[in-house]
């Protein structure tokens, strides 16, 4: 699934290609991907028509395209969402789910292969959708307080991996780079969090922000054509994970090889050597 960094990428392309223009046309060719706007494919393509896209903003892994009515157009990637801009005769891509021609030309397409992502229009949704106000603030975000995220961690009794992925907390935040971080720290997922003294709570934040910075220079994560820009480029951080997809090979900081744990129907890769299992490590 596309974390922040990759959201974030997807987003300054849509800043740079889409923001100004207007929406001459809306073709939806499968409502799977519009279920979260309820009235339907013809009231979604009636209301964008003609509207200029006045910005791109994103809170965690969601994007929205603030219009000149206030509304916004709100789209979630899912686990293989992508927005693409193209010329409007390139090839369709084969899982198309959507287009909107631009008045320029140039066609942003939603695709989307396991179809777990989606669009919809927020009424007056413009600053900030009702859809993603229960989101947390991403710690890329200028309004971001450490303080307060220590402060609710802390109040947590959880595995800190479980707390790093939950959105209501902190968003942004996967399962790659929540494996990234705690290796770095490092810490064993499981850990629980009312253990965590304040010092482990800074280091912890400060290698979550680092690495997702680092990826975000980087292009992202991409381990196959599932993420891409919106110019069909991948990223290239997968060649600097320490942890993430790992099992088995050495650790990079003492040689043990790294495990694979299975984790809330995904998996943890982790240093048992660096990062040693809680004695009551139940997360």
């Amino acid at each position: 699934m596309p974390e922040l960094p990759e959201v974030e990428v997807v987003r300054r392309g849509l800043a740079d290609h889409v923001v100004g223009r207007r929406i001459v046309a809306v073709r939806v060719l499968d409502v799977r991907s519009l279920r979260r706007h309820a009235p339907g494919p013809e009231d979604f393509a009636l209301r964008l028509t003609g509207r200029v896209v006045v910005e791109a903003r994103r809170r965690g892994k969601y994007l929205w395209l603030p219009l000149d009515n206030d509304d916004a157009l709100l789209a979630h990637l899912g686990m293989s969402g992508q927005m693409l801009v193209s010329e409007p005769d390139a090839a369709p891509q084969k899982h198309l789910k959507a287009t909107l021609d631009l008045e320029d030309g140039a066609q942003l397409r939603f695709v989307d292969q396991r179809i777990f992502g989606g669009l919809a229009l927020s009424d007056g949704g413009a600053d900030l959708p009702a859809e993603v106000a229960h989101i947390a603030r991403d710690p890329l975000d200028p309004l971001f307080d450490p303080a307060d995220f220590a402060a609710r961690l802390k109040r947590r009794e959880t595995g800190v991996k479980r707390a790093l992925l939950d959105q209501t907390l902190i968003s942004g935040v996967g399962n790659i780079y929540a494996d990234e971080a705690l290796w770095r720290v490092p810490l064993h997922y499981a850990r629980n969090t009312r253990t965590l003294r304040r010092a482990e709570v800074e280091t912890l934040l400060h290698h979550v922000t680092e690495v997702m910075s680092e990826a975000l220079a980087q292009g992202g994560t991409s381990f196959d054509a599932l993420y891409v820009n919106v110019n069909g480029a991948s990223g290239y951080f997968d060649r600097s994970l320490h942890a993430y997809g790992r099992e088995g090979e050495p650790c990079d900081r003492c040689g043990t090889p790294m495990r694979r744990s299975a984790f809330m129907n995904r998996s943890s890769y982790w240093c048992p050597r660096c990062q040693p299992r809680p004695r009551n490590g139940r997360f």
